[in-house]
């Protein structure tokens, strides 16, 4: 099957390259704030797909690693992806879109709530880029009551 490349894939190619991650984790409602600084590796799949590799020590997790698979859905009209740690057991899969000035992607995706009560609850994950060798990702809870916290605010480098 041949696969054209699209601009939302071309997006996509934006990430590819040596970072270094910086960032601080609400890890609990009654816990102090974590902040953490983590290598990430962002290397294509061929033309469509992006996986971001990043391996350290994450805030209240000791040694880890995580792993995100992001590519575009022409079908669906939508970015997709995934994401695993190996902290978790949860598979995280995301659908998200781009805004319209092109600078910021929304991920969309279910999961555990992080106060451990087992119930699922929505979560937002942007990445945004300041420029070609800058950009951040903020991550957001949605509580009980609608509103969205937000539990992961990190800026990354682009390394030589």
């Amino acid at each position: 099957m041949q696969i054209e490349a699209q601009k939302e894939h071309r997006w996509l190619q934006r990430l590819i390259g040596n970072w270094i991650g910086e960032g601080e984790a609400v890890m609990g409602p009654d816990q102090p704030v974590q902040t953490w600084q983590i290598p990430e590796r962002v290397s294509g799949i061929g033309d469509v797909w992006v996986q971001c590799v990043a391996q350290g020590d994450m805030p209240g997790c000791g040694p880890a690693a995580t792993v995100m698979t992001l590519g575009y859905d022409p079908a669906r009209k939508h970015f997709v992806g995934t994401f695993i740690g190996s902290m978790m057991t949860h598979l995280w899969v995301y659908e998200g879109d781009l805004d319209e000035g092109g600078q910021q992607l929304t991920l969309r995706a279910q999961g555990p709530d992080c106060s451990g009560n087992g119930r699922m609850v929505q979560y937002r994950d942007v990445i945004t880029f300041r420029d070609d060798n800058h950009r951040e990702l903020t991550s957001y809870m949605q509580a009980e009551n609608g509103e969205w916290t937000q539990i992961v605010k990190a800026t990354y480098r682009r390394q030589p």
